[in-house]
């Protein structure tokens, strides 16, 4: 069966060989497109790629801030500037607000009936005017801001016993489980205690269905190959074992979540406490609803969240981690702060974070350096022309966040970790939800993160108690490498942080 496979490559190599040289020498007269390495046939400039998206990056610095790839046969453009990517993501939003479709994604969604992955649309703009003033808006926030203070506090105290116990811990497992736990009570109402065995299960098909998502098939780019997928990366046959997965997960939790609100109806009750599951049964239910949901928008509606609130929020929180080790007189400077604002007596509360100028600046130099998605992806629905170049239908958009958070005309020294460049000198007002596009960490325009508020309020808060309540003994020369690692959609450390927690503060009492 390889033999086949690598007969019919040849063969399509020598047909097309030809065919594209000739409709090149015609494309030219027709259209101008951004400059673009040269491409081999069929596989176009797959041979370019790397695990680690930089390789874009290293492109970009010879061909320029837009260039144009075929990966297979599939067109797109890549993007590393700000201003560059202002023009796609603002000036001509509209032409870039679908998502590039591809096979893991189709499965793993239900069939784009998600809202991440879901095109531009009346489903959509629902999804998104019901995440900003329900689900993930200000007032859901408040609601549970209990249960978030509750599970930093328990997040402390695991950490303070291997303190204690002057024993070492994987920081980035603990980050993964403190996000898991927080997203899995907003939105269903799941605490970890009671339920150990399927917050481990939720970890674990988070951490597969992020690496699937991201991961390259090469399926989606030469067609012709997706009959082959058993013999080449057999993604068809864990797609399938994901879904069977999540489903047998959210089928239980929607089915017992169903029987509690038949129960409180007949007795004329509310559950006190209105989580995210909740709002969307309300609407399944509610036939005069403005956009009908089934079970499937709801299943696809909380794997989006558990992607995109758990990964990126840890990741994130270990490399600060790691620069605040291995620059130490930052960590130093982080610390006094807290001491004068918030003293020894209490732990850390959302509410101190506007008065924590320096902790603020601490998450936006690691969000610049070290974007948990590297890259933004969109799909244009209409042609358009974009810095005088002619941008076809249907030509997948990479807008590279890494690139752009390095670029040394927005950034003095930009591979420094110097949170002081965000204090003063008009760099304090820079924030990192899209409106300034030289750090869009979480996108910007249309299809911005709706979670940004979300995460930003775990990092800070957790972060912060880290800095407040402990030192940080690392084994070895007392540094951490930085050395990056591809995991699908994200570029987490390729080396845990494990150290000793050695306790700064008796934060114990405080917590209980």
């Amino acid at each position: 069966m390889a033999f086949q496979v690598l007969l019919i490559c040849l063969m399509f190599t020598i047909i097309i060989m030809f065919t594209s040289i000739l409709g090149r020498k015609q494309n030219k007269t027709l259209i101008h497109l951004p400059p673009s390495p040269i491409a081999l046939p069929i596989i176009g400039h797959l041979h370019l790629l790397s695990p680690i998206p930089h390789n874009f990056h290293k492109l970009s610095i010879h061909y320029g801030p837009i260039i144009h790839l075929f990966l297979g046969s599939v067109p797109c453009v890549v993007v590393s500037t700000a201003e560059a990517a202002k023009e796609f993501l603002k000036t001509h939003g509209n032409s870039f607000s679908d998502r590039p479709r591809s096979i893991s994604i189709k499965a793993i969604s239900y069939g784009y009936k998600d809202f991440m992955f879901a095109q531009y649309g009346s489903y959509w703009k629902f999804m998104k005017k019901l995440c900003m003033s329900q689900l993930l808006g200000a007032r859901m926030l408040d609601q549970f801001l209990p249960v978030r203070r509750q599970e930093t506090q328990r997040f402390i105290k695991r950490v303070l016993h291997n303190g204690v116990a002057r024993e070492a811990m994987d920081f980035g497992k603990e980050f993964m489980t403190l996000s898991n736990r927080i997203v899995s009570r907003m939105s269903m109402s799941r605490t970890s205690s009671e339920n150990e065995n399927e917050d481990v299960e939720i970890r674990k098909l988070m951490a597969d269905t992020a690496e699937l998502m991201g991961k390259f098939n090469i399926s989606d780019f030469i067609c012709f190959l997706k009959n082959f997928d058993s013999q080449l990366q057999g993604f068809n046959k864990r797609l399938k074992q994901i879904r069977h997965r999540f489903d047998t997960l959210m089928d239980t939790i929607i089915k017992e979540r169903e029987e509690q609100r038949r129960k409180n109806k007949e007795i004329g009750g509310t559950r006190q406490l209105r989580d995210m599951l909740d709002v969307l049964l309300d609407i399944l239910e509610d036939e005069n609803s403005e956009m009908k949901l089934d079970k499937e928008n709801i299943k696809a509606f909380f794997l989006n969240i558990f992607v995109a609130g758990t990964d990126t929020s840890a990741i994130t929180m270990e490399w600060a981690m790691a620069e605040l080790i291995n620059n130490p007189h930052v960590l130093e400077k982080a610390r006094q702060e807290m001491d004068v604002v918030i003293g020894k007596s209490r732990i850390v509360e959302e509410s101190d974070i506007v008065n924590l100028p320096y902790l603020q600046a601490i998450v936006k130099e690691t969000l610049r350096i070290h974007p948990a998605g590297p890259l933004l992806f969109r799909a244009s629905s209409k042609s358009a022309v974009i810095c005088g170049y002619d941008i076809p239908a249907k030509t997948r958009l990479f807008i590279n966040v890494w690139a752009i958070g390095r670029d040394p005309n927005h950034w003095e020294n930009p591979l420094e970790f110097k949170p002081e460049r965000f204090i003063g000198n008009g760099q304090s007002q820079l924030d990192v939800r899209g409106q300034h596009y030289h750090l869009i960490p979480f996108g910007s325009g249309t299809r911005g993160c709706p979670g940004t508020s979300l995460a930003l309020q775990v990092m800070h808060v957790n972060l912060a108690a880290m800095i407040q309540c402990f030192q940080w003994k690392v084994y070895g020369n007392g540094t951490v490498d930085m050395k990056e690692k591809s995991a699908g959609i994200t570029v987490p450390r390729a080396h845990p942080i494990i150290c000793v927690p050695v306790p700064r503060l008796n934060p114990f009492p405080l917590c209980d």
